[in-house]
């Protein structure tokens, strides 16, 4: 089988497939013509993060099989497209995390003491080093935006620097606050205002592209200094450029930039432009943050290494999708799909910290001979993939929970009264557990039997719409009204109580998706009291 890899990646993993046979053709910086034109040869491409696996790229790949991403994220690799393919997508993330980790703490050092423009000075013969005093960090307020694995490892060696760190993270618990002794902003904009140094360590997802702008700026303090070594477009470019003329921000770090440049051409013939890099109080670094021999090694044998096994038919963490060895994947994957339809509830209708989640089988799933480890991790997969689209997997799932401080079990119950199979989710924060249960009618068909202490009979669909109400005449009409008046057609509905006239929860089918003013004209109607948008299957 042929392999093709088109960025640079540590020359331990080349030699390691080409040791168990592989033909492997390196073409670091291949351009995107020359790609297209040859891909068709290969049966797997190994890419860090410029080369686009796309469309494209796959209707010319009909040989392709399986895509490595040397890295953490999968920005630059359609997944949907993939999967319709059957192209398996596999990534590493976590073998570069302390190199992501240690460049913002550099970067937050460069910017506080104007380093590269005090380098840059020194190579043009100018020593007058009284115009570039800077400040110090300790005792300064340090705010990380995204309190994950990265996060962590930039908080405690800010904190080694003597910095209060505070940090906002919706996702995380706050037992792992405490344990670090990281201060939790309830919001963002707690953390605006307080911090000295602001650095971001979140995936970019609809929620948070763009989740520093114009107005998130203008709550800063003034002289505020940012730090970017994440995603770009998670910090609005023209508001930050805005910011770094007037002042308001003294100076700002990036790695990442919205959208890249290609990092492979030479300086003569890029025709990159970007109004930030005209600023002598922005640092603009190629993309650096897994750059370093360490992380260059280890995520270039761990990728080599999934590629390989991918292709020889072995189980591999795919992001888009399990692989089962000596197993039938059609009997199981009903299984699959629900128990991450599941997980997907809980973050879609609730913004509570998790401490916990319990997976009960019960029925048929409950026999010994029945191993259910895999639609557990379905459970975390689901739940996570809705705040980190792009970073969980069925290997790194229950790794990501733990270091939200999340804790996840599962048990199994013979008795079972109604269905043959069931699965019971339940999720317990601070407050209160939420429960939900779902069963896989002949052999294929999900249900939802269960939402929230709600009985239901339900099929998961794309688009559902979870409506709590008061039990009062007219309130089913009223939604139906005003879904009907703004092009939504209703596909299915079920509505549930558990005793008359207190709340009752509709869960509604539709057959498009729908926006926030719909969203907000039905929270409008009288009785309705919450409406949470779910997407069973992303």
């Amino acid at each position: 089988m042929k392999i093709i890899v088109t960025e640079s990646i540590a020359l331990e993993g080349i030699e390691h497939l080409k040791s168990k046979g592989f033909d492997v053709d390196v073409k670091f910086g291949i351009s995107r013509e020359d790609l297209l034109e040859i891909i068709g040869n290969y049966d797997a491409l190994i890419v860090r993060s410029v080369t686009k696996v796309n469309e494209e790229l796959m209707q010319k790949a009909p040989n392709l099989k399986v895509v490595g991403r040397a890295g953490n994220g999968v920005d630059n690799i359609d997944l949907k497209a993939a999967t319709a393919r059957g192209i398996i997508v596999v990534n590493t993330p976590e073998s570069n995390i302390m190199a992501a980790a240690e460049l913002a703490v550099t970067h937050a050092y460069a910017i506080f003491r104007n380093l590269i423009q005090a380098v840059t000075a020194g190579r043009n013969k100018d020593f007058r080093r009284g115009r570039f005093i800077g400040n110090e960090l300790d005792g300064k307020t340090a705010g990380i935006i995204g309190l994950g694995r990265i996060g962590s490892i930039v908080a405690r060696k800010l904190m080694g620097s003597n910095m209060r760190v505070i940090a906002y993270d919706p996702y995380i618990g706050d037992e792992k606050f405490n344990q670090m002794g990281v201060e939790r902003c309830a919001t963002l904009e707690d953390l605006l205002k307080q911090a000295d140094l602001i650095t971001l360590h979140t995936p970019k997802t609809p929620e948070t592209y763009g989740i520093i702008g114009e107005k998130e700026l203008a709550l800063c303090k003034d002289g505020v200094r940012i730090v970017n070594a994440a995603r770009g477009g998670l910090v609005n470019e023209k508001a930050l450029y805005d910011a770094l003329v007037s002042g308001k921000v003294a100076a700002a770090a990036l790695d990442v930039l919205d959208p890249e440049p290609n990092y492979n051409k030479k300086p003569e013939e890029q025709d990159y432009e970007n109004p930030l890099l005209t600023l002598n109080n922005c640092i603009v670094t190629p993309h650096l943050g897994a750059s370093t021999d360490e992380a260059n090694y280890n995520v270039g044998t761990a990728v080599t290494k999934l590629v390989g096994e991918a292709l020889e038919g072995k189980m591999v963490p795919a992001v888009n999708m399990p692989q089962v060895s000596g197993g039938n994947l059609e009997e199981i994957k009903p299984y699959l799909d629900l128990a991450e339809a599941l997980g997907r509830i809980y973050f879609q209708t609730e913004k509570k910290p998790l401490k916990k989640i319990e997976v009960i089988y019960s029925g048929d799933l409950a026999k010994e001979d029945v191993v259910t480890g895999l639609y557990t991790l379905s459970v975390a997969k689901g739940l996570l993939s809705v705040i980190v689209p792009t970073r969980v997997n069925y290997v790194n799932a229950k790794n990501m929970l733990e270091s939200m401080g999340i804790a996840l079990v599962e048990s199994k119950s013979t008795y079972l009264e109604k269905y043959t199979n069931l699965i019971t989710v339940r999720f317990i924060n601070d407050e209160k557990t939420l429960s939900v249960s779902g069963t896989v009618f002949a052999k294929s068909e999900l249900r939802i039997v269960e939402f929230y202490g709600y009985k239901l009979d339900f099929e998961p669909t794309a688009n559902v719409l979870a409506i709590q109400n008061r039990d009062i005449p007219g309130v089913i009409g009223k939604i139906g009204t005003v879904l009907g008046d703004r092009g939504v057609n209703i596909a299915a509905v079920q509505w549930s109580r558990k005793e008359i006239g207190s709340k009752a929860e509709a869960f509604v089918s539709v057959d498009q998706p729908v926006y926030d003013k719909t969203m907000q004209a039905l929270l409008e109607i009288d009785g309705v009291l919450k409406v949470s948008n779910i997407n069973f299957f992303a």
